[in-house]
């Protein structure tokens, strides 16, 4: 398969690289849209089940774990390159399907006013037949993903 664009998405935040890199991970599920993007929404819808907390350890290596009300804890994906507050990038499979992990990458730099927020979403070759439509759903939901970190970025400096 020929190699599929990379989904690209970014903002600014009035928040110094550090706390933005804080608040993107480590404080992911204060801003997540977990009612809609979430393995509980995806995976378990109607059962009843929520979204308790979502943990995003904080080291290469680590988990980022969907931890749900009925005590299921679910990956959302593995960091590879643990960089704060420059950079992160993880193995990232949202999902339980049998296709590999796609890449996602975002890197923080330093803008006179705050934080440029670069997301980039790659890595759609992997997933073969289905590569297009993954690619296709992605776009609509990191957007809707970095505006709402945006709002909580917003409301840290209110």
């Amino acid at each position: 398969m020929s190699p599929i664009e990379p989904i690209r998405a970014s903002t600014s935040v009035r928040l110094d690289p550090a706390r933005a890199f804080e608040l993107f991970t480590a404080r992911i599920d204060t801003w997540w849209p977990l009612e809609t993007h979430s393995r509980a929404a995806d995976d378990l819808e109607g059962e009843g089940v929520k979204v308790e907390h979502v943990d995003f350890q904080t080291f290469a290596g680590g988990k980022v774990l969907e931890h749900l009300s009925n005590g299921q804890v679910l990956p959302w994906g593995e960091v590879l390159v643990w960089e704060p507050p420059d950079r992160f990038v993880l193995a990232w499979k949202p999902n339980s399907n049998a296709n590999p992990p796609t890449e996602l990458e975002v890197r923080f730099t330093p803008e006179p006013d705050g934080t440029l927020v670069e997301l980039e979403h790659r890595g759609w070759e992997r997933l073969g037949d289905i590569a297009l439509q993954a690619r296709g759903s992605y776009g609509e939901g990191w957007s809707i993903s970095l505006c709402r970190f945006q709002e909580a970025a917003d409301r840290e400096v209110a």
